[in-house]
């Protein structure tokens, strides 16, 4: 079994953020693997399902962005899913909009989310795929930058940038993460 996790804030006032990024992609990609996320489960809605013969654990955390990890934790250790096996969509401010970035494994990057993954499982060495959602304009408060509305100009690039997330999610859950970084690491073209 192979977790893949969306970070985000429940509520409503929240759903239209930068920072829900992650799980907009997962409500994606739930839509394509036809799993549906609806079980309240250790702090998280989830929904367990197979796609193309990998059985896969969807999970959107309900403890806010910076406690993630308190269930995506608990979920991996009762389903006994090493850290390998964990993938985790998240928003990343120092990333154009609509920029994908996969890693294998690494350090939090300054996100709060991740540093409680990280901190829950006991390991850095999960794989983590990041969503531009920058730049954050200069003097701008991150905290704000991250929870104030998508404009309307954005909407459309992170839209589609979430749809590819969720295929890269699905191509790594596959064929694992060296195919998914080749075809989903590539830098956006600027818009004239």
């Amino acid at each position: 079994m192979k977790l893949i996790a969306g970070l985000g804030n429940p509520g409503q006032q929240y759903d239209n953020t930068r920072h829900n990024a992650g799980w907009h992609a997962l409500d994606e990609l739930a839509r394509i693997s036809g799993i549906r996320i609806y079980v309240n489960r250790n702090g998280g809605l989830t929904g367990s399902g197979f796609y193309k013969g990998e059985k896969l654990l969807l999970v959107k955390p309900l403890t806010y962005m910076n406690l993630s990890g308190e269930c995506i934790g608990t979920l991996a250790r009762y389903y006994k899913i090493p850290p390998e096996d964990v993938f985790v969509i998240c928003d990343d401010v120092y990333l154009p909009a609509g920029q994908l970035r996969i890693r294998r494994s690494g350090s939090d990057g300054g996100h709060n989310g991740l540093k409680n993954i990280i901190q829950m499982l006991g390991s850095q060495e999960f794989p983590r795929l990041r969503i531009g959602v920058g730049p954050q304009p200069e003097g701008v408060d991150l905290i704000d930058f991250v929870l104030r509305q998508i404009p309307e100009s954005l909407q459309k690039p992170l839209a589609e940038a979430g749809a590819r997330a969720a295929q890269a999610a699905l191509l790594w859950a596959e064929q694992g993460i060296g195919p998914a970084m080749n075809q989903y690491n590539k830098k956006i073209e600027p818009k004239d």
